[in-house]
């Protein structure tokens, strides 16, 4: 995914981060150049995440859709002040992604439209 067009044409965008980003990823040209999602911490796994959306630093539209007056806001805000809860939370989530039993083989199906099954 490009984050041109965020940076370019959104209001809900740090100005700071815009303009750094801009250095970065001019408004014409390849779409090869990388940015970290979390610039503070790109290495780190913590809530860093969530209180750069509540900064309007997401870095995709998609990230700060979550914070944007809508019914996840309280969650980004759970989650950028209590990291212990966001980590309970995804260790929980990461087991039930591990226990899913997808199709396989014959058992299931590859659909050649994602809006109907073949």
């Amino acid at each position: 995914t490009n984050f041109r067009t965020r940076i370019y044409n959104e209001s809900n965008i740090d100005a700071a981060l815009a303009t750094s980003l801009k250095t970065n990823c001019p408004s014409t040209g390849s779409d090869d150049n990388l940015s970290p999602l979390d610039p503070l911490t790109p290495t780190t796994f913590d809530n860093n995440y969530y209180s750069n959306l509540r900064n309007q630093k997401g870095l995709l539209h998609s990230d700060q859709q979550l914070y944007n007056g809508g019914s996840t806001d309280s969650m980004v805000t759970t989650y950028s002040t209590k990291q212990n809860t966001f980590f309970t939370d995804f260790a929980t989530a990461m087991v039930n992604m591990g226990n899913i039993n997808p199709l396989t083989g014959t058992s299931g199906e590859i659909r050649t439209n994602c809006r109907k099954p073949n």
